[in-house]
């Protein structure tokens, strides 16, 4: 093998890509910015346990861990940048008791891909809502996360929601412990309501849980699935809760396409809420998931109510106009010392300007024009 050969599900961006991908990062941030959000830019590496990795077994999974040649202790690349924004909030912007709307645009790395064609250096890019438990945040949250996707083409976009808090009340009413809520929520991913029938079976529930567990897979589709979950599932106020707040966000995209499953939990382990996610009319994955996780914070000293979403940024290569090379003036090799304040002035209005060493080069495709004496002073010509 050849040693200058990349690791798995890891790869080099080149020029066209690269442009591409900044392109999709000014407009991101710039739209961010204009909604409120703040950037911030936490460390790739921290203290592993700063990343979360003791309390959620995904994210674990997830990171690469490194010795720290300093201190000794264990050092952790982030897997997720949500962990690291959660602890500024919580840290080092303590003094806003209120709202904070941050966001932020960076890579992360994973030990292994998500899946067979996915990278293990996505670029994460997100917003998040830290001090305010309404559902209206939620709501702000996946509004923007809809604009975002609206900057690219993505076709059709469809909304899909979910509440963790669904069975999570359930679970506690039946008394499952931690392992048996795990197992359960396995189970779901795979909307195999006889696999859970048999598994809430053996644990010998009251009938009232067992039949609530067996039709959580069975309840998806459009926005009547509320009603429908109402009618069908036990009348516990946590539930009743979760499903106002579904509703909540329905009313509020009236003309969005709208997918509700109350069994999909594919989430970490730290989301407490609402969970939402935005599909492109071919994506056989969500282009960007998000949810509520309150009292993360409190990991890092100040519990609060929080909200937010994120997505690879690298969906948006090839969904975004090609942002193309800037055109380019040639400066001739024995002309460059005599034209240096010609050249910067060029520069600094934003041209391109290369010093043509009489070979082929990277942007003779894009040549506008050559810079040449004439008369004394520095004009640009056609080529």
């Amino acid at each position: 093998m050849q040693s200058w050969q990349l690791p798995e599900h890891v790869a080099d961006v080149l020029p066209t890509m690269a442009r591409q991908l900044e392109s999709a990062r000014e407009q991101l941030l710039a739209l961010f910015r204009v909604h409120g959000y703040e950037l911030v830019q936490p460390p790739l590496m921290e203290y592993s346990n700063s990343l979360l990795t003791h309390i959620d077994a995904g994210l674990s999974l997830k990171t690469i861990r490194v010795a720290d040649q300093i201190s000794g202790r264990q050092l952790g690349i982030r897997a997720d940048i949500t962990p690291q924004v959660a602890r500024i909030d919580a840290h080092l912007l303590s003094a806003n008791n209120g709202i904070n709307r941050l966001c932020y645009a960076g890579a992360v790395l994973h030990a292994r891909p998500d899946g067979f064609f996915s990278t293990r250096e996505p670029l994460q890019v997100g917003a998040e809502l830290y001090g305010y438990d309404g559902i209206a945040a939620d709501i702000e949250l996946v509004d923007l996360m809809l604009k975002s996707m609206a900057l690219a083409d993505f076709g059709d976009v469809l909304l899909s929601l979910g509440h963790i808090g669904v069975f999570r009340a359930l679970a506690e009413a039946a008394h499952l412990d931690r392992e048996q809520s795990a197992q359960l929520l396995a189970l779901m991913q795979d909307k195999d309501a006889e696999a859970v029938r048999k598994l809430v079976a053996g644990w010998q529930l009251d009938g009232m849980w067992a039949k609530a567990f067996s039709l959580l897979p069975t309840l998806y589709g459009g926005r009547e699935i509320l009603a429908a979950a109402r009618a069908k599932l036990p009348d516990l106020s946590a539930v009743g809760k979760a499903l106002d707040e579904l509703q909540a966000v329905c009313d509020a995209f009236p003309e969005q396409a709208l997918h509700i499953d109350l069994s999909e939990l594919r989430v970490d382990n730290y989301h407490t809420g609402l969970l939402y996610a935005a599909y492109g009319a071919k994506s056989h994955d969500a282009v960007a998931r998000g949810g509520r996780y309150d009292g993360l914070g409190g990991h890092f000293g100040r519990a609060r109510p929080a909200t937010g979403f994120s997505f690879d940024l690298r969906t948006f290569i090839g969904r975004l106009p090609d942002a193309g090379r800037s055109p380019v003036i040639m400066v001739a090799q024995q002309d460059a010392a005599a034209a240096r304040e010609a050249v910067a002035e060029l520069r600094a209005q934003g041209q391109c300007v290369i010093v043509d060493y009489g070979m082929e080069h990277n942007g003779s495709a894009n040549i506008a024009g050559r810079l040449k004496n004439i008369d004394g002073s520095w004009q640009i010509v056609g080529v």
